[in-house]
């Protein structure tokens, strides 16, 4: 991977200023809440444990670190039911499980922003209220929008009207509604807009991933980026976000754990720094493999350029004057001498001097 990849040098406002990636996908490392196991796990307070994420994900090749920013009153009714797989994630009601994660206070996100920047890392903060976006603004580089909020017009809009690039997942939507929601952020004076597809089900069967999806978004929104936010139990080649940048996702986003076996709400579909490597990886080898795009004969391809090609070759001794025929003309290797398409313009001149059997012939061999 390019040093600038690794030290997260990329930044989110670029890729809305290029056609296409000249690198790599930006990637998102999704710390959501994670960080409450973490720090239970170590023994830490959430800020260390949210640091001590940070500095992962940032050694592991990251662009950027997200958290979530909600209070669990202002986002869930009591008995709002869950939507996860509660084999995985036990909590029954969205309100408790929400409860158990919103102790962060807008200072803290500002410190982990500062810590963010320290480290060269972008930090991202999805908001889910009024007083989340505003709180935010000043310390995000973008807006991300959660699918679930899709269809929330006024927080739209307000998200829109902080003129920030805007981040939008589209788990469970028809395209109606991203259109409409796309339109919503243009009317709000939002210019740059990043469509991720995502499936909102935790977690993501493989057969569900409909990865295809990438595609029919940026054919669908020209003007949008497009890119990807990932729910699937990562396999151990991540070949799920490798083949969804192989799709054209130049975004990715996926959640982010030091320990894929701790209980709560993300941990059982994330993946740790290791997954990450072996993504940034698996990108370096996509980049490699890629090349340049343009046809042309490489360094590489010199010597069998010359010796695994053929020539024309006397088969026979060619005495010197004698008028040469195709009788007399073998195609062999090396192709160091006249090639074979020029058979016809060899044909019916005379030897230049006296031609051994084997001879490889030369323009220099003719008169």
């Amino acid at each position: 991977m390019s040093s600038q990849m690794r030290e997260g040098k990329i930044k989110l406002a670029e890729l809305f200023q290029r056609k296409e990636s000249e690198t790599g996908p930006y990637i998102i490392a999704e710390i959501g809440v994670n960080y409450y196991e973490v720090a239970h796990k170590n023994g830490v307070s959430l800020l260390e444990a949210a640091t001590l994420m940070i500095d992962e994900a940032a050694r592991a090749g990251a662009h950027a670190v997200k958290f979530q920013a909600y209070k669990a009153d202002t986002l869930a009714v009591k008995d709002a039911v869950a939507y996860w797989d509660t084999g995985k994630e036990r909590v029954p009601s969205q309100y408790e499980l929400f409860k158990k994660y919103d102790k962060l206070s807008y200072n803290n996100y500002a410190f982990l922003a500062e810590e963010c920047k320290k480290r060269g890392i972008e930090f991202l903060c999805t908001p889910f209220d009024t007083d989340a976006v505003h709180a935010l603004a000043p310390l995000v580089p973008a807006f991300k929008v959660a699918s679930a909020d899709i269809t929330n017009k006024p927080h739209i809009r307000l998200v829109a009207r902080q003129r920030k690039p805007v981040l939008l997942s589209t788990g469970a939507a028809r395209l109606s509604e991203i259109a409409r929601t796309v339109e919503w952020l243009r009317e709000e004076g939002c210019e740059h807009i990043g469509l991720l597809h995502c499936v909102l089900s935790y977690p993501t069967r493989y057969e569900d991933a409909n990865l295809g999806v990438i595609a029919h978004l940026a054919r669908t929104f020209p003007g949008c980026i497009v890119g990807y936010s990932d729910h699937c139990p990562p396999d151990h080649r991540m070949l799920v976000l490798t083949l969804a940048f192989l799709q054209g996702a130049r975004i990715i986003e996926k959640h982010f754990t030091l320990d894929k076996k701790l209980p709560g709400n993300d941990h059982y579909h994330a993946m740790d720094p290791a997954d990450l490597r072996t993504f940034v990886a698996n990108v370096e080898m996509v980049r490699v493999l890629h090349g340049s795009g343009t046809k042309d004969v490489l360094p590489c391809e010199q010597p069998a350029r010359a010796y695994a090609r053929r020539s024309l070759v006397a088969v026979r001794e060619i005495p010197s004057g004698q008028v040469i025929t195709e009788e007399m003309l073998g195609i062999k290797r090396p192709g160091t001498g006249i090639p074979p398409e020029f058979i016809d313009l060899v044909c019916g001149r005379k030897a230049r001097h006296d031609l051994a059997e084997g001879a490889v012939l030369r323009w220099e061999d003719l008169c």
